[in-house]
């Protein structure tokens, strides 16, 4: 899937890459395209996530642990320096549908991102699986940053 119409180029050019690498279940170059002061909003925790290596260490752990993962939709601002991406997954048994909101800066690259996700039985289970994954590196990242 290319970038929506109406996208600001660079942004066009850094969302591009990001379905490149989620078709090559790859993420090695996520941080190529991020800002080094993204902020990440999950649909599993009420805070935020700041900061380039939070957002490349969730990202990558997501992305190994959504099946079947396509977008089936995407929409631009007006201004083409934000999209939504709709998709839809699965995690084990259950299926899921979700969005992303994601905000480009001025160079093209992702300066928040922030996902929601139904039915909440779908959204326990990514929680559920995360905690597994990657709960021990989160846990460190809050303590570290206080965040």
């Amino acid at each position: 899937m290319s970038a929506p119409p109406g996208l600001n180029p660079a942004a066009r050019t850094s969302l591009d890459l990001w379905h490149d690498m989620l078709l090559g279940a790859d993420m090695r170059r996520l941080g190529d395209i991020t800002s080094d002061a993204v902020v990440f909003r999950s649909p599993a925790f009420f805070k935020p996530y700041h900061g380039k290596s939070a957002f490349v260490f969730i990202i990558s752990a997501v992305s190994q642990i959504f099946e079947d993962f396509r977008y089936h939709r995407q929409f631009a601002s007006s201004d083409g320096m934000n999209a939504v991406l709709e998709f839809e997954a699965r995690i084990g048994q259950r299926s899921l549908k979700g969005i992303d909101m994601i905000r480009f800066d001025e160079d093209g690259l992702i300066a928040e991102f922030e996902v929601m996700i139904r039915p909440a039985n779908a959204l326990a289970a990514l929680a559920e699986k995360m905690s597994e994954k990657a709960g021990a590196g989160l846990a460190e990242y809050r303590a570290v940053t206080g965040r």
